[in-house]
């Protein structure tokens, strides 16, 4: 892990480094960059993948406690890293969270090269509605806590309606204590949580958003699980549909977390992006 101080507080990521085209990889609420793990010895041969820890609950370091980690204050965040590690030409990879169309409708989109959406918040689904339960906990004294702790049981790690619904296959122990236990143990962890799940705009604003990031002409490709049960492919077909120049690929056999489920079709999806074959369809055709 490498650390960047940004104006909101630290960072950690993990850079592989070289002189390809660049990959940043945005993960969803209470996990890491390790969400993005098995596909990066293929595609760290081509590309320069990198991979920061944002403040959505699974971070190690605390952010200032003046932050603001409201979802449009994430999505500056996001471009403010792109911008400290001086990045160029880049491709944002998303899975889970929202913060790249976000981005696109509220902030400089001059070093980006195109987007891969998968399985994300998208329109009003901030967050979905299985996961709003996370809201309710952030706005009761001690909510936030306690539901780390249902999380933590069997049934809040495989359980309908929980992280059973994210990912089809079981997620390694090693790797979800890494992601549940920042949050779990640290409270400074749990007010920044708090702060990014209270602060999402209301409905109108977040379908404002919307309409401002399909003015994004760069390639998108969006990538979507078709047994996907936080956010319904319909979504993905939607999402695909808004931006002028994109494609869509459906993922079979997964949940939301792809690079668990499926993380050779994701691999193939990411280069296909660079590549697109002729199956491919593209919502600007």
């Amino acid at each position: 892990m490498t650390e960047v101080q940004l104006s909101a507080g630290p960072v950690e990521y993990t850079d592989t480094g070289g002189d390809g085209p660049v990959l940043l990889f945005v993960h969803g609420l209470l996990m890491s960059g390790t969400v993005w793990r098995k596909i990066l010895d293929d595609l760290g041969r081509d590309f320069r993948c990198v991979c920061p820890t944002l403040p959505l609950g699974g971070h190690r370091l605390p952010m200032n406690p003046d932050a603001d980690l409201s979802l449009t204050g994430m999505a500056k965040l996001l471009g403010e890293f792109i911008e400290s590690l001086d990045l160029e030409e880049v491709t944002i990879v998303q899975n889970d969270w929202g913060g790249a169309q976000v981005l696109v409708a509220t902030a400089d989109t001059t070093r980006l090269a195109g987007l891969v959406l998968t399985s994300c918040e998208a329109f009003d689904l901030y967050p979905p509605v299985p996961a709003r339960v996370i809201v309710l906990a952030g706005r009761v004294p001690g909510g936030l806590r306690l539901a780390m702790s249902v999380l933590n049981t069997r049934l809040g790690r495989r359980g309908p309606g929980t992280w059973g619904w994210m990912s089809k296959r079981p997620i390694p122990d090693a790797i979800i204590d890494d992601w549940f236990r920042p949050a779990t143990e640290q409270s400074q962890i749990r007010r920044d949580l708090r702060k990014y799940v209270l602060g999402v705009p209301p409905r109108a604003e977040l379908l404002a958003i919307a309409q401002c990031s399909a003015t994004f002409t760069k390639p998108v490709t969006v990538a979507w699980a078709t047994e996907d049960r936080m956010f319904p492919v319909a979504v993905g077909h939607r999402l695909a549909a808004t931006f002028p120049h994109s494609r869509f690929v459906e993922i079979s056999d997964s949940y939301t977390l792809i690079a668990e489920d499926q993380p050779k079709q994701l691999i193939s999806a990411i280069r296909g992006h660079f590549t697109p074959g002729p199956n491919d369809s593209d919502s600007a055709r």
